[in-house]
């Protein structure tokens, strides 16, 4: 049957930047057996074709992974501008044939951003005056210019992404403290930049090892950002987030929600591992 769904309004797409959903579900056995064996196949031909991230109704952006523990049994991240496309994806999964067995456990919606704390080319400039390099110096005009060629790719990236061909998939959410003495909203910018700056050049020792999205959710979830972290192995993702937990900017100032931590998997191998194919 064709979809049914409309062509969503304009003003619900991001101008800059795409929404992002972040979905985990359990897979409830009771419910599973009460299915017929043709339900049950019927269902896994479905999923097939739900979570293909190359179908014609997928989003821009779809992965699926196995969730470690027992928080939920597996997770799917959608990105792409048209929301009421990604929500068909979690509306498709459950009136399909496996739905009734499909218990949702975790959902966490966002936006891709650009940090404010990420310095343009002019205020890139400007940290270099301030840090004693000579404005007409050869050094100064070459760290400005690879700045500049870099800084577009960033932008471009943290809108747009592309996650990496890696296995370990990590989501959790995080706010900024608003307590007396620690209320990070009540420091001025120049504070609150330093500190982050500081906390991204820690974070860039992991490059090559940990790829990092941080996605807005204030006003649209209970939590003010979204971290999504992919490894090459599992112990980087310890290490990243032990090490960056002494940063002022996180040992001083931020909250953190439930850790979900997995192993990325194509919807075949998903169906595999728990046991539905």
């Amino acid at each position: 049957m064709p979809d049914a769904t409309p062509l969503p309004e304009p003003g619900i797409r991001p101008v800059e930047g795409w929404h992002v959903l972040h979905l985990c579900y359990r897979v409830r056995r009771d419910r599973l057996a009460a299915l017929s064996e043709s339900d049950r196949r019927r269902g896994c031909d479905e999923l097939l074709q739900i979570l293909d991230p190359q179908g014609d109704q997928s989003p821009p952006v779809m992965q699926t992974f196995s969730v470690a523990g027992h928080k939920a049994d597996f997770g799917v991240l959608l990105l792409g501008p048209d929301p009421i496309a990604i929500d068909s994806v979690r509306q498709r999964l459950q009136a399909s044939a496996l739905g009734p067995a499909l218990e949702p456990t975790y959902s966490f919606v966002s936006l891709t951003e650009v940090s404010e704390y990420v310095p343009s080319v002019a205020a890139y400039a400007e940290r270099l005056r301030a840090e004693g390099e000579d404005p007409e110096s050869e050094v100064f005009k070459t760290k400005l210019r690879a700045y500049e060629a870099r800084e577009g790719k960033m932008r471009e990236q943290r809108l747009y992404p592309t996650p990496p061909p890696w296995p370990m998939l990590c989501f959790y959410p995080m706010s900024k403290k608003r307590e007396v003495g620690e209320n990070w909203y009540s420091l001025d910018y120049a504070e609150r930049m330093q500190m982050m700056t500081r906390h991204g050049r820690l974070g860039q020792t992991f490059a090559g090892k940990v790829s990092q999205l941080i996605t807005g959710s204030t006003g649209l979830d209970d939590w003010e950002w979204g971290v999504t972290l992919w490894a090459r192995r599992p112990e980087y993702l310890k290490e990243i987030v032990y090490t960056m937990r002494f940063d002022e900017a996180s040992a001083r100032y931020a909250l953190f929600g439930p850790f979900y931590v997995g192993y990325v998997l194509d919807v075949r191998q998903l169906l595999s591992h728990l046991r539905l194919a």
